[in-house]
C-alpha cells in the first residue's frame, strides 16, 4: 500500500522527462515513454486494488500523508493520497484507458510536427486526474480539478494556429471557470460550517449540517458538475472541444474528466444526502440535458460532434442516477460508458484518419468493405451505447431509468423521459453506422458539391471549423496518400497496429462490461458490493417483476430507434429532412443564444462596467492623488529649505501670538 504514490508520480515523471527531452526522444520514443508512464501506473493501481480487496471490508480504505502542505493554525491540510473502494475504481479505468489511447496517439499523432508536446501535456493530464480521484480533501481535488481543465485548454487548442482552435479552448477554459467559482464557495461553506476540507471527516459530520448549508453546499458543488461535467446550462463547451485531436476528445472527453463531477457529488454522498431538494433539481438537470443533447446529435453531421452531443447526453443519465442518490448506478454507467464512449471516438478517429481527415459524414459510406476491423468494433459500440442486451450499455442503463422510476412521484416521469433520450441515442448512433459503414456509394468519389445533400435539414448550419480534426500535421503514408485532401481516386485503408489494437481491447470490455452489476441477484451486483461500503444515502430499486417489465421496454425502445434509423437512412422511407430539423441541427439555438446575449447586451454591459471602473473607481482614485498634489504644491512655499525664511516665521508668528494675547488683556 505504500506504492500508492507512485499511481500519480509516474505519469508526472513522464512529463518531466518529456519536457526535458521530449524534442531528442521525438517519434514515436516520446509517446512510447508516455505510454509506459500510464501503464505503469495502471499496474501499480491494479497491485494496489488486489491487495485491497482481499481485505475486510473496513478496512477498505488507505490514506498516505506525504506531507504537510498548509499547516495555518487551525487550518491543516496534508497532501495526502486516499485510495479506498471508490478512488480505486477511478484509478483503474482512468489509467487503464488512459494507457490505451496514449498507445492509439502513438499512431495517429505520427509526423505532427509537435509530437513530443502532445504527449507531455497528455501525460500532465493523467497525473492532474489522478490527483483529483486520489486526494484526501477538497483541496487536493481542486488541485487536479483545475490541472486538467488546464490540460484541457491546452490540449483542445493543440492546433491553435487554427483561431477556431484556439477560440474553442479558450472557451472550455472560461466555461470551466464558472463551475470552479462554485466548487470554490462550497468548500469554503464546509470549511467554516464543519472545519475540515478531508472527506472522511466531512462525510461523518454531515448529519450535524444544517438542512439549508447541506442544500446550499450541494447546489454548489453542482454548479461546479454543471461545468466540468457538461450539463445545461454550462454545456455548450463540450462540442466545440472536439476541435482538439481525436485521443484527446476520447480521453478527456468521453473517458475520464467530464465524469469528475459526478465522482466529486458520489464522494460527497454524505452531504448529499442530508440536501434535500437540491437532488431532486440535479436529476432534472440530468435528464433534460440528456433529452436536449440526444435531440441535438440526431441532425449533426460531423462524425466527432454527433459524439460529442451523445457524451454530453450519457453524462446527463449520470447525474440522473445521482440526483435519485443511485450512486452504484452512476459509477457503474462512468465505467461503461468510459468503454463504449472512448470505443467509439477511437473508431471514428480511425475513420477520419482512413479518410484523410474528413469529418463529415455525408462523404463517407461503404467503409465496412475497407475498415472491417473499425466496423466490427465500432458496431459494438453502437450496440453498447443502444442499449441493446447483452452488451454493457443495455445493464448500466437500465439500472439508472430503473432508479429513477423507484424515485418517489416524479420517478415515472424522470423514467419516460431517460427513456425518450434513449431510443433517441439509438437512432443518432445507427444512423452514424450507416451513413459511415453501409449505403450503396461511396460518397468521397464524387465531387464534394454533388456528394452533399442539397436543401438538407441543416443547410445553414455548416460544419465549424472548430469541429475539424484539421490541424494535423501535414504528412503522407507510406502508400503516398495524402492525409488532408480527400479524392475521388482515395482508397481507404485500416488504420495501423497501435490504433487498432486499443480499439480490439476496448470493444471486449464494451462486451463483457455489464458482468459486473448483473441485477439478477444481489451476489451478481459485484460493483454495487463493493462500492457501498463508501456511500452514504439509501436508495433501491423496483422489485423483479418491474425490473423485467423497465428492461423489456428499454429494449424495445432501443429497437425502435434503431429500426427506424434504418428505415430513414438505409431504406430511405422517410425523407431525412423530416427528422433532421434546423433547431436539432443548431442545437436547439442555446450556443448561438449565449454568443447573441455576450456578443450583444453582454459586451455592451461589460463595456459600461470598463468606463464606469474608469471614470469613476479610477476617477476617484486618481481624484485624490491629484488634490494631493494640489495642496503640496500649495504648500510648498511654506518650506522653501532656507532658516532665514522659517526664522522669520517664527519672529512673525511670535508677534501674532503676543498681539492676541494683548488684545485679549485689554479687553
Amino acid at each position: 500500500m505504500d506504492a500508492i504514490w507512485l499511481i500519480p508520480a509516474l505519469p508526472v515523471a513522464g512529463f518531466l522527462l518529456l519536457v526535458v527531452a521530449g524534442r531528442k526522444l521525438g517519434d514515436p520514443a516520446a509517446g512510447w515513454v508516455a505510454t509506459l508512464a500510464v501503464a505503469g501506473s495502471f499496474v501499480v493501481s491494479a497491485a494496489v486494488f488486489l491487495h485491497l480487496l482481499g481485505l475486510p471490508a473496513e478496512e477498505r480504505n488507505v490514506t498516505v500523508t506525504l506531507w504537510q502542505w498548509l499547516p495555518a493554525g487551525s487550518f491543516q491540510v496534508s497532501f495526502g493520497l486516499f485510495f479506498d473502494q471508490l478512488s480505486g475504481v477511478m484509478c483503474l479505468f482512468i489509467t487503464g484507458i488512459g494507457a490505451l489511447i496514449h498507445l492509439y496517439a502513438v499512431g495517429y499523432m505520427k509526423g505532427d510536427p509537435h509530437y513530443s508536446r502532445f504527449f507531455v501535456y497528455l501525460n500532465l493530464f493523467v497525473a492532474s486526474m489522478l490527483l483529483l480521484v486520489l486526494g484526501d480533501n477538497l483541496l487536493m481535488t481542486f488541485l487536479g480539478w483545475e490541472g486538467v481543465g488546464a490540460c484541457s485548454y491546452l490540449l483542445i487548442s493543440f492546433w491553435f494556429t487554427d483561431p477556431a482552435n484556439a477560440s474553442a479552448g479558450k472557451k472550455a477554459f472560461v466555461t470551466n471557470r464558472i463551475g470552479d467559482l462554485g466548487f470554490m464557495l462550497a468548500t469554503f461553506l464546509l470549511f467554516v460550517s464543519l472545519g475540515t476540507v478531508n472527506y472522511t471527516e466531512i462525510n461523518a459530520a454531515a448529519p450535524k449540517l444544517a438542512g439549508v448549508t447541506a442544500t446550499a453546499v450541494a447546489l454548489l458543488f453542482f454548479l461546479a458538475a454543471t461545468g466540468k461535467s457538461a450539463q445545461l446550462p454550462l454545456f455548450v463547451w463540450l462540442p466545440d472541444a472536439m476541435a482538439g485531436p481525436t485521443p484527446v476528445s476520447a480521453l478527456i472527453h468521453a473517458a475520464t474528466m467530464v465524469t469528475s463531477g459526478v465522482f466529486l457529488l458520489t464522494r460527497l454522498s454524505g452531504v448529499m444526502a442530508e440536501a434535500g431538494w437540491a437532488n431532486g433539481l440535479i436529476a432534472w438537470v440530468g435528464v433534460l440535458t440528456a433529452l436536449v443533447a440526444a435531440g441535438a446529435g440526431v441532425a449533426q453531421n460531423d462524425i466527432k460532434k454527433v459524439l460529442a452531443y451523445s457524451t454530453v447526453s450519457q453524462l446527463g443519465f449520470m447525474f440522473l442516477a445521482v440526483g435519485t442518490q443511485n450512486y452504484v448506478g452512476a459509477i457503474f454507467h462512468m465505467i461503461t460508458h468510459a468503454f463504449f464512449k472512448a470505443l467509439l471516438f477511437l473508431g471514428a478517429g480511425a475513420v477520419i484518419y482512413s479518410m484523410a481527415h474528413e469529418q463529415d459524414m455525408r462523404r463517407y459510406g461503404n467503409l465496412r468493405k475497407y475498415l472491417p476491423v473499425t466496423f466490427v468494433t465500432m458496431g459494438i459500440g453502437w450496440l453498447a451505447i443502444s442499449g441493446i442486451p447483452p452488451f454493457s450499455g443495455f445493464w448500466s442503463k437500465d439500472e439508472v431509468l430503473a432508479g429513477a422510476f423507484n424515485a418517489g412521484p416524479a420517478g415515472p416521469v424522470l423514467w419516460f423521459l431517460g427513456i425518450t433520450a434513449a431510443v433517441l441515442t439509438a437512432f443518432y448512433m445507427t444512423r452514424l453506422m450507416i451513413m459511415t459503414f453501409f449505403g450503396g456509394a461511396e460518397h468521397w468519389r464524387t465531387d464534394a458539391a454533388e456528394s452533399l445533400p442539397e436543401g438538407g435539414a441543416d443547410e445553414d448550419a455548416e460544419l465549424s471549423v472548430a469541429g475539424h480534426d484539421t490541424g494535423h500535421g501535414a504528412h503522407s503514408d507510406d502508400a503516398g496518400h495524402d492525409h488532408h485532401h480527400l479524392t475521388p481516386d482515395h482508397t481507404p485503408r485500416e488504420a495501423p497496429v497501435t490504433m487498432l489494437l486499443p480499439l480490439v481491447v476496448l470493444a471486449g470490455l464494451a462486451v463483457v462490461g455489464g458482468l459486473m452489476n448483473l441485477p439478477f441477484s444481489h451476489r451478481l451486483e459485484n460493483l454495487a458490493i463493493w462500492i457501498e461500503p463508501v456511500l452514504a444515502g439509501e436508495h433501491e430499486l423496483p422489485g423483479a417483476a418491474v425490473l423485467w417489465v423497465l428492461a423489456i421496454l428499454a429494449t424495445a425502445g432501443a429497437v425502435l430507434g434503431v429500426w427506424f434509423s434504418y428505415r430513414v437512412y438505409q431504406q430511405h422511407k422517410v425523407a431525412p429532412e423530416k427528422v433532421e430539423k434546423p433547431v436539432l441541427a443548431h442545437a436547439w439555438y442555446i450556443d448561438e443564444t449565449y454568443a447573441k446575449v455576450v456578443g450583444g447586451p453582454g459586451e455592451a454591459s461589460f463595456d459600461a462596467v470598463a468606463e464606469f471602473d474608469q471614470k469613476v473607481v479610477d476617477g476617484a482614485v486618481n481624484g485624490v492623488g491629484s488634490g494631493t498634489r494640489w495642496i503640496g504644491r500649495a504648500l510648498r512655499p511654506l518650506q522653501p529649505g532656507f532658516v532665514r525664511s522659517y526664522a522669520l516665521g517664527v519672529a512673525v508668528g511670535s508677534v501674532l501670538v503676543l498681539a492676541f494675547v494683548v488684545t485679549r488683556m485689554s479687553l
